[in-house]
């Protein structure tokens, strides 16, 4: 197997069990909870009961960026073992943490000539990140490279399919993403915006059904409307929710209704992405055929 450590930010959402393997190293995020600076470290010990209540309560959240001296402590760990690394970032399309890593990775590599840091814009967030880091590391492990893994990565991450929809619109407009005027309208006519995340990474809105169950409909059904969408060789379908766990065994159901043999795994959405889309997000992610 290669010599090279796989890394990602605790953006990603990826089950605890898989985590506990040990063969995929995280950089912690930082975000804010009524002006109190926290560290979101460990994907499997957070209370996201305590953080969505705070939220439902009227709490303000915000994120900030991972600086390149974080990527540079975090990295230089591993090339000091004489190990090389590939790093695989929340969306370009959505902050700037890959370019604050490629910084950091050029700047180290000139330290460390004999060294390769391979740092992967994901174009994805959340369970997506968490699939495609998963990918990686089977790909690891039939053998790919350095190289041919990340080039593997770039060519497929527009694979990973990313839809949801949001309980309070009020998060998206504080975050920019939607204007205030569509946040009111929506608001008053119980309209749920359907997003996914674009082939550059940003948010798009697709459609806005009216009330929860038609939006849920739409969005598991995007996965189970096309029988391509398992591929046996990449079968997660990641469930991720704002402490939502009703609604996301409901989606689970219907998803496995339609489609027995995916693998199917339901978490809470981390703090980092749940901030800007609050609590009763739900998401269906999956290695599929239709981003869009």
């Amino acid at each position: 197997m290669s010599e090279y450590i796989i890394m990602t930010d605790t953006s990603a959402d990826i089950p605890e069990e898989l985590l506990a393997k040990g063969h995929i190293q995280l950089i912690p995020m930082a975000f804010e909870l009524n002006g109190e600076e926290r560290v979101h470290s460990d994907p499997g010990k957070w209370d996201s009961k305590e953080f969505y209540g705070k939220l439902r309560e009227g709490g303000q959240g915000k994120t900030s960026q991972i600086p390149p001296m974080v990527y540079t402590e975090y990295f230089e760990k591993i090339l000091k073992e004489g190990k090389d690394i590939l790093y695989i970032s929340l969306s370009g399309g959505l902050t700037s943490t890959w370019q604050s890593s490629k910084l950091a990775a050029t700047d180290l590599m000139e330290e460390y000539p004999d060294r390769k840091i391979s740092c992967v814009d994901s174009h994805a967030a959340t369970g997506g990140q968490g699939i495609l880091t998963l990918i990686a590391r089977k790909n690891q492990e039939k053998g790919m490279s350095l190289e041919e893994n990340t080039a593997w990565l770039e060519e497929n991450r527009n694979n990973i399919c990313h839809w949801f929809t949001v309980d309070d619109l009020d998060f998206l407009k504080r975050g920019g993403r939607i204007s205030p005027a569509i946040a009111w309208i929506g608001g008053k006519l119980k309209i749920k915006p359907v997003l996914r995340i674009a082939e550059d990474g940003t948010l798009a809105i697709m459609e806005k059904v009216r009330g929860s169950k038609a939006a849920l409909n739409y969005i598991s059904g995007k996965y189970t409307s096309i029988p391509e969408n398992y591929d046996p060789e990449y079968p997660y379908v990641f469930l991720c929710h704002g402490d939502a766990q009703e609604q996301a065994e409901k989606l689970k159901a219907d998803i496995l209704a339609a489609m027995p043999q995916a693998q199917v795994v339901i978490m809470p959405m981390s703090p980092i992405i749940g901030v800007h889309t609050g609590p009763g997000v739900q998401a269906v992610i999956y290695y599929g055929k239709n981003r869009a």
